[in-house]
């Protein structure tokens, strides 16, 4: 029993060797453990950003592509005149024009300058339409040249013509895109 209870020199020494080894040991893979765990948070940190920047460039790109649609496909406007009634140029006695118009406007912006000179513009078509003569308003051509010179009447009271640099009258481009006939009739 003596030699059990004296404890030997030599097993003292290597315990502690092995405790220091392995306290350096867990210190390292610790270390190494904060170390990777730091980089990663960066990383994807980073990463992060970076997506969230291409995700707010993407919603950006469709919202500019979307108001451009908007526009090409934004219904017509239309504004509906009151019908028209004038006598036509006599040819084989007394002859009357009833025509109804609605006109297709850009957008409903120009809509506000055509009610504010309506009473002008109603006095340019009587005018405009009375100076016609039958036989040229039946083809379809006729109808068609008396839509265009509509278009450009009432566009030219809405946005009257300015001169170039010639003197030359030129009439911009009104709100009016076409005229349309929604009744036609000549008796």
């Amino acid at each position: 029993m003596a030699k059990d209870a004296k404890p030997e020199e030599g097993a003292e020494t290597p315990p502690k060797k092995s405790k220091k080894l392995l306290i350096i040991i867990l210190a390292a893979v610790l270390v190494l453990v904060l170390a990777g765990g730091g980089a990663a948070f960066f990383l994807l940190k980073k990463s992060d950003h970076a997506e969230d920047e291409e995700a707010a460039e993407e919603i950006a790109k469709p919202a500019k592509k979307d108001k451009k649609k908007k526009d090409k496909e934004a219904p017509p406007v239309f504004v509906n005149l009151e019908p028209f009634t004038v006598n036509l140029v006599p040819e084989t006695g007394d002859q009357y024009l009833q025509v109804v118009l609605s006109l297709e406007m850009e957008d409903s912006t120009g809509e506000p300058d055509l009610k504010a000179k309506m009473p002008k513009v109603r006095n340019n078509i009587t005018l405009l339409l009375s100076s016609k003569k039958a036989s040229e308003l039946m083809p379809k051509e006729g109808k068609e040249k008396l839509a265009d010179a509509l278009k450009v009447e009432i566009n030219s009271v809405i946005e009257p013509p300015v001169k170039n640099k010639k003197g030359e009258n030129v009439a911009p481009e009104g709100p009016v895109k076409s005229v349309l006939f929604t009744s036609f009739i000549i008796q």
